[in-house]
């Protein structure tokens, strides 16, 4: 039976959607270049019409690029894991597991305070496997971590 334990990567490490990220990135390019070009080639329109185009295709992209924010990064001193609107820092001794089952939209962690925290850094969205692997490497740093720092408060 092959050993499913990933080695342990190098910190710092961040993990994020890599190709989910790059389709959001460039659509939010060719819509802000494609509403733009609308409003500068159609005829008949005022400034404050085109300025409102260009906002429009500004909101967009913007809208995109925030989906394309989250990530996951792991360092000596804990985990920071951004999400659309909020980052939260976490030591290590407050992850008490890291959870990715089949079908969940992304993985979460499992909190010394009884929350779960979701971390959208790591979706199988389009990369299925790589974010298996990445939550199985954050499951082994966060094990590794636990386990150095064997006083902290485990839940």
């Amino acid at each position: 039976m092959p050993d499913t334990t990933p080695d342990l990567p190098a910190l710092p490490v961040t993990f994020r959607p890599g190709r989910t990220r790059a389709v959001l990135v460039v659509l939010a390019v060719a819509t802000f270049a494609a509403i733009t070009a609308v409003g500068m080639l159609l005829d008949g329109l005022g400034t404050g019409e085109r300025l409102s185009f260009v906002l429009t295709a500004l909101l967009l992209a913007g809208v995109l690029l925030l989906l394309a924010r989250p990530r996951v990064t792991a360092d000596e001193a804990g985990v920071t894991v951004v999400n659309l609107t909020n980052k939260r820092r976490l030591a290590w001794a407050e992850i008490l597991q890291v959870n990715l089952r089949d079908g969940d939209p992304w993985a979460f962690l499992d909190l010394s305070d009884g929350t779960s925290l979701p971390a959208l850094g790591i979706q199988p969205g389009i990369a299925r496997q790589r974010a298996i692997q990445d939550a199985r490497a954050l499951r082994a740093l966060v094990a590794a971590r636990s386990a150095a720092t064997p006083d902290a408060p485990r839940g």
